[in-house]
């Protein structure tokens, strides 16, 4: 299990939000590669990036940023945010990600999500964002009625094996994981999937890693690194086996 430091960027700065509510925003540093290369020169073996603006538009909106950190970094860059047609897709793999997060489109566009699986198998990782019990979409900006264990089901079932699990309600809080929530969800998911929602301690990680769960396959972890609460060396130590 490894730790995917966050960067969300929004407005050309590196932001982070409490339970995904715009307008509960902390500006963490004026430039999102700045936050990317002090990640990764602390010993970052991944990084998770989010446009949050493109979450809201519906595109992309931040690939020359996208392109600067891949430039800059030498570890794998996963990227999401707007990316609900393949043309959008293909330009975030062009400027460097090494696996592309799909959210949206996932739940409203079969077609799209059947393309994007059977041409990059391997670099497609489904967003399940969970708000009150419910999978959320358009930027956490509505609620489906989606039971996250049957959304999970009918996604790998169209051949989804990749997944990015986020409890909502809990992001930005550092109160904690819902570990048993993980628990069912990790009984849930065939293939891999990364965890991420109220990462606020040492303890949590460990928590996380006394789960035993081998496809829980890495912690997004954002507000708790940008606030000290732990390093990312401390962070491998925990996680490891």
């Amino acid at each position: 299990m490894i730790l995917l430091p966050a960067v969300d960027i929004r407005g050309g700065k590196a932001v982070r939000l409490v339970q995904g509510d715009f307008a509960r925003e902390t500006v963490y540093n004026d430039d999102p590669l700045e936050a990317a290369e002090s990640w990764v020169e602390q010993g970052a073996r991944s990084l998770h990036v989010v446009d949050l603006d493109g979450a809201v538009a519906g595109r992309p909106e931040n690939l020359e940023h996208l392109r600067r950190i891949c430039r800059a970094v030498d570890v794998p860059v996963q990227y999401g945010g707007g990316l609900r047609d393949v043309k959008s897709v293909r330009e975030a793999l062009g400027a460097g990600a090494d696996r592309v997060v799909i959210g949206t489109a996932a739940y409203t566009d079969v077609d799209f999500l059947d393309d994007v699986i059977r041409t990059w198998p391997k670099r497609v990782v489904v967003a399940v964002d969970v708000r009150k019990g419910h999978v959320s979409v358009s930027g956490w900006t509505q609620e489906t009625q989606g039971d996250p264990a049957g959304v999970i089901e009918r996604l790998q079932r169209r051949g989804v094996s990749q997944l990015a699990y986020t409890n909502v309600d809990r992001d930005g809080t550092l109160e904690g994981p819902d570990v048993a929530e993980v628990e069912r969800i990790g009984s849930v998911v065939r293939g891999r999937f990364v965890y991420s929602g109220g990462i606020g301690s040492l303890d949590d990680l460990r928590a996380l890693k006394a789960t035993r769960l081998v496809n829980l396959a890495g912690v997004i972890a954002g507000k708790s690194l940008y606030e000290g609460r732990f390093t990312i060396a401390e962070a491998h130590e925990a996680l490891q086996d």
